[in-house]
């Protein structure tokens, strides 16, 4: 526990969990994973409103990532405006088309043709909201001098990750989207030299007709190991 001096310089509360039983966590921990093992990447999305508060609270939940020295070095950029949406695929599709013709790899072609994916982004106009998560690699503070964040990388992927969560357990679904590079995003959003763009996120229910491919996760085996 901190000593006192160091809770009277640094404001403390009090912290605790219940302590549960073990078959309590068995059945949590178990819920859980079946839950989150239904959550897909889509990329056939609906057009059906989505209310700006339930996206408020995702966005919320996603703050409560941990981050280096909690300097929270993120900004979720929220698009619904049709225009905006569609210069962002324009720009997106035409970096996407270079990539595919000339920047990937043969290897990363085949690895990607079970998903069945191409240049082509629709997505990005069709569903009703694009979060666009931005790392801020450094800070200004009131007197205007410039702070540099701390595992701004590690931070920020946190708190996407809790984002993909929460998307999911809202009942609405999303895609983890990067045409690369993402330097269009900032420019197309004024957003300033100090926020790099991480993540583009479509955000919404999915279409009528939703094709996904049936893909297998990896087994505990090959991704765990016990010492």
């Amino acid at each position: 526990m901190p000593n006192k001096k160091y809770i009277e310089d640094y404001p403390y509360i009090a912290y605790s969990k219940p302590i549960l039983t073990d078959e309590d966590l068995l059945q949590r921990s178990k819920f859980f994973y079946d839950f989150m093992d239904n959550r897909r990447s889509v990329r056939e999305f609906s057009d059906i409103a989505i209310p700006r508060e339930v996206i408020e609270n995702l966005i919320k939940t996603a703050s409560t990532a941990p981050s280096g020295a909690h300097k929270q070095p993120w900004t979720f950029c929220v698009v619904s405006n049709p225009e905006v949406k569609k210069q962002i695929r324009i720009a997106a599709e035409e970096e996407e088309l270079e990539s595919y013709n000339s920047r990937m790899s043969n290897d990363w072609l085949e690895d990607l043709k079970p998903l069945g994916t191409d240049w082509q982004k629709p997505f990005l106009e069709t569903a009703p909201y694009l979060i666009i998560v931005f790392r801020c690699i450094y800070e200004f503070s009131a007197e205007g001098k410039k702070k540099n964040n701390y595992y701004v990388q590690e931070s920020v992927g946190l708190a996407t990750g809790i984002l993909l969560a929460a998307i999911h357990n809202a009942g609405l679904v999303a895609l983890t989207h990067t045409p690369s590079p993402m330097n269009f995003i900032s420019k197309i959003l004024s957003r300033p030299e100090n926020e790099k763009p991480f993540l583009l996120i479509p955000v919404g229910y999915p279409a009528d007709q939703c094709w996904v491919p049936d893909i297998k996760r990896k087994e505990l085996s090959d991704i765990c190991v016990f010492y």
